[in-house]
């Protein structure tokens, strides 16, 4: 999509100074002028009023002998935050700058521009960074210029590149070169391609990747990452490897995101195996695996039904000492127990993680409970509860998990061992809600254990779980007490 320019109204200038701040708010312009852009908002017929208001507050905020430190801290810390003048900032900040004793210094400016970029107001930058280009900072007196320009000017070509106005971006661009000293960095070149590159204008990218190499501005990482990253979006996978290979020509050394993005674009292209080997170039060179990178395979593999060469993936890697700490394969789990015969393959796989210092997450041990319980294998599932409680970082279980395992242990005549687990997870911050109680008190009913169950319907009571004398009454009647 091409975006219209907006005519650019003159630079900011120096008009012959005020006599007093009442001038502070200039009359409305009429609709031809040429600074159609400013100010922000249009004054009604309430203006005389505003601009008195204004001016109180600005005499009982700042002195006369205006620094920019006063400007800075009153547009930071009075004008911001005020609901009436807030959005009059800009005025503000020209009307300083018609001071014949004040001058703008790189700390209004960068407060300026970001304000305007933070709050949309991007019609405003463009005027503000060529009053920026005719009054340069102080620090530029000198032989040098300011050190503060380009991270101001990037802050701007930024705000433009995330909306997609690449005429104003690359305006901005040009206006930067003519203040600062040598080359630009090569930080926003890479601001300047990704955003060709995520609103699908990559000639424009490679374009402008042309000039970076032009100006002699060394590409880093990020910039190789983005034009793969590009090629690939735009299927070109050939290409995309080829850039793979010019970075490492050019001594430099890829990154999680660059194997990330190539593994990614293998496994779009249905290259599994290419995909895969990626991932152990990526372990030979020493570039340690992310989460990311273990989603992508996983994902990739059992999206195609390779689900067993996803297990032996994950376990190679464990094996071998790289699986990230906080990867979650809760996805591979839930894979492997939406197949009932394959619900103890996913458990021996748990054991096997965990056994290498990679505990699984709450969500995993959840699915795999309830696999283990739709198998019947109440033991195994226990086992797994229990481990859960009794690891140095308590693994919190889902409440409706819990009771339902506690549900399945009473059913089959282990209530005693039910209320042990019961009391552990009570111990390790488990809320055990009145359900677990209710479901203890059922077993040891049906196991004619009265006394047991006396003293789980007493605990009740103390902690407030039953309502009334009449449910008192059906829990111990239920035991057989009177």
């Amino acid at each position: 999509m091409a975006f219209k320019k907006l005519p650019r109204p003159p630079p900011l200038c120096r008009p012959p100074p005020p006599s007093t701040t009442a001038n502070l708010l200039p009359p409305p312009p009429p609709p031809d002028t040429s600074l159609t852009t400013l100010p922000i908002l249009s004054l009604t017929s309430s203006t005389s009023t505003t601009q008195s208001q204004l001016t109180d507050f600005i005499n009982t905020h700042l002195k006369n002998n205006l620094t920019p430190n006063d400007l800075l801290s009153f547009l930071k810390n009075q004008l911001h935050h005020h609901p009436k003048f807030a959005h009059l900032d800009l005025h503000v900040f020209r009307h300083a700058s018609t001071l014949d004793s004040f001058r703008h210094d790189h700390s209004t400016y960068e407060w300026m521009v970001r304000t305007l970029a933070i709050t949309h107001r991007l019609d405003s930058l463009s005027p503000l960074l060529d009053f920026i280009v005719s009054n340069p900072c102080p620090c530029s007196d000198g032989i040098f210029s300011c050190s503060r320009t380009e991270p101001i000017f990037r802050f701007a070509i930024n705000a433009y590149c995330n909306v997609g106005r690449f005429d104003d971006a690359l305006q901005a661009f040009d206006k930067m070169r003519k203040l600062v000293d040598g080359k630009p960095s090569t930080a926003i070149y890479n601001i300047m391609i990704h955003s060709f590159v995520k609103y699908w204008k990559f000639e424009k990218g490679l374009e402008f990747y042309g000039r970076m190499i032009q100006d002699r501005v060394n590409p880093d990482v990020v910039t190789f990452n983005i034009l793969i990253n590009g090629y690939f979006r735009n299927s070109k996978f050939g290409l995309a490897l080829e850039v793979f290979k010019e970075m490492r020509v050019k001594g430099c050394v890829p990154n999680v995101v660059t194997f990330n993005t190539l593994i990614k674009g293998f496994f779009r292209e249905k290259k599994l195996k290419e995909g895969i080997g990626m991932a152990y170039e990526m372990i030979e060179l020493g570039c340690s695996l992310s989460s990311v990178t273990c989603e992508i395979l996983i994902d990739g593999l059992t999206k195609e039904g390779r689900v067993y060469e996803a297990c032996d993936l994950i376990l190679d890697f464990s094996r071998k000492g790289v699986l990230p700490k906080k990867f979650d394969y809760f996805g591979l789990i839930e894979s492997l127990c939406d197949q009932r015969n394959e619900v103890n393959k996913a458990r021996l796989i748990v054991d096997e993680i965990w056994e290498k210092g990679n505990a699984p997450s709450s969500i995993t041990c959840t699915i795999l409970i309830e696999g283990l319980r739709r198998v019947k294998n109440t033991e195994a599932a226990f086992k797994l509860m229990d481990k859960m409680l009794n690891y140095k970082d308590t693994i919190v279980p889902d409440s409706v998990t819990f009771n339902c395992l506690l549900g399945d242990m009473c059913s089959s005549g282990r209530s005693g061992e039910a209320n042990n687990l019961r009391v552990l997870a009570y111990e390790k911050g488990v809320c055990v809600d009145e359900v677990s109680y209710s479901i203890l008190v059922s077993g040891y009913s049906k196991e004619g254990k009265k006394e047991e169950g006396k003293v789980i319907v007493d605990e009740m009571l103390d902690k407030g779980f039953i309502p009334d004398i009449a449910t008192y009454n059906r829990l111990m009647k239920g035991l057989g007490f009177g």
